[in-house]
């Protein structure tokens, strides 16, 4: 429970140490809670709101919104998670994070409106920061706020909001100990942030029929790839088509990554079907997808080695980074800074890199829930990954000294791989931009 003074934390460190702790749980789905404080903030929406959901592409969806709609001139909010380094990449207005002061600000009315309930309730900590971005953005003027889902989507906290537009990525396993073990089942959890009368886009190629049920059983306008909109390229450019509108001589995205074009077109799908209240023209859509930036989704950093950063964690998302490894070309090496959470398909996120890495440096991470460096260690060598002078296992206590370990070694022409958990790429951004400054 939260303390009564809570509310005069000067500092968002403080803040964000005591939000760790304040609820029983770190994860506890249900709305009921959330929906008491939202209440009691009197929190809503005037302007358009997509809301995002899926398995993989969720990060690169919302970048992706965020840069056509602000080339398109539109003020835009933007709140998505986890964060890197910094807590405030949380929430962003005009592709800028905001102030820490503001950002302050409604943290304690959050906690004002949270402990003038009659029943103090408490919140998760993604609960809690998730209300206060929320409020921030509706009082900010905005023309648009995109809300990117933490988990699931029907019980996830952003589902407090009615979007205007839903958009679903990519459908696959991924905790399953609270969405469901077929993709089905999943499916319909992410299913729960379409509303009736409202636009759904689902950028999978092959949805499940349980989200397309959903959607007709509510009378939401389902945007399905393949039936209402697709896309056809080659090495140069590609074209979009849907609905009667199509867009030709299209520039591939900035962002890399072998399933970048599923996300665009699915991007394309919910703009153009929000045409009516929230007009984009081409060049706005060509400008996005020049000038679109992510960290950590097939990053590929300047310079030798070659360091590439990807937070996959699950068997769909490293399927798609060891097919876009596999394009880069020649090394001579591959080192992978390996470091994933225990509940993962841990084998199924490493049997798509049995072929492409080399050197396997496994790590601990700093939550209780993460797979051990040895834990990772031993499932590699019962895949067949043994110790030669040309492959390996080892493990460290951590991924930034697996990095400056792993640099002592390797060749100027090798590669570096870190990839897992957004905390095992988090370490090393971290790493990186200490030593800049």
């Amino acid at each position: 429970m939260f303390s009564k003074d809570s509310r005069y934390f000067s500092d968002l460190p403080t803040w964000l140490a005591f939000l760790e702790s304040a609820h029983p749980v770190g994860i506890d789905m249900g709305l009921t809670r959330i929906n008491q404080v939202k209440e009691a903030l009197n929190l809503n929406f005037t302007c358009t709101v997509i809301t995002v959901a899926g398995t993989n592409g969720k990060g690169s969806t919302c970048a992706l919104l965020e840069a056509i709609l602000a080339e398109a001139g539109y003020r835009v909010g933007c709140h998505t998670s986890p964060h890197f380094i910094d807590f405030k990449e949380r929430a962003r207005i005009g592709r800028e994070s905001v102030s820490e002061e503001l950002l302050l600000e409604h943290f304690q009315m959050v906690e004002k409106a949270r402990s003038s309930l009659p029943e103090v309730v408490s919140l998760t900590y993604f609960e809690f920061t998730t209300l206060a971005i929320m409020h921030l953005f509706s009082k900010a003027n905005l023309d648009v706020v995109i809300l990117e889902v933490g988990l699931g989507g029907r019980l996830d906290a952003v589902n407090i909001i009615d979007a205007d537009c839903a958009v679903i990525t990519s459908i696959d396993l991924d905790h399953m100990a609270l969405l469901g073990n077929t993709r089905e089942k999943i499916a319909l959890e992410k299913a729960g942030i379409m509303r009736s009368g409202k636009v759904a886009v689902c950028s999978d190629p092959v949805a499940p029929s349980t989200l397309i049920q959903y959607a007709e059983k509510i009378g939401a306008d389902l945007w399905l790839h393949g039936r209402d909109f697709n896309f056809s390229g080659d090495q140069q450019q590609w074209s979009w088509s849907g609905r009667s509108r199509r867009v030709n001589g299209l520039a591939y995205p900035a962002l890399r990554g072998a399933n970048q074009l599923l996300n665009a077109a699915g991007v394309i799908a919910a703009l153009m079907s929000l045409r009516e209240i929230l007009p984009v023209g081409v060049q706005s859509i060509r400008n996005g997808f020049a000038m679109v930036d992510l960290p950590g989704r097939f990053q590929v950093l300047a310079g030798q080695p070659t360091i590439v950063l990807d937070v996959a964690h699950n068997p769909h998302a490293s399927s798609a980074l060891a097919a876009s490894l596999d394009k880069m070309g020649y090394f001579p090496f591959t080192h992978a800074i390996f470091g994933v959470m225990s509940d993962k398909d841990i084998e199924g996120v490493i049997r798509p890199m049995l072929g492409i890495v080399d050197y396997w440096h496994c790590v601990d991470l700093p939550l209780p829930r993460a797979a051990t460096a040895s834990q990772l260690q031993q499932t590699l060598e019962h895949l067949g990954v043994k110790n030669t002078k040309e492959a390996g296992v080892d493990t460290f206590s951590d991924p930034a000294l697996a990095y400056e370990k792993t640099l002592e070694s390797v060749g100027q022409n090798d590669r570096i791989l870190v990839f897992g958990s957004f905390l095992t790429v988090s370490a090393v951004m971290g790493l990186r931009n200490l030593k800049k400054h």
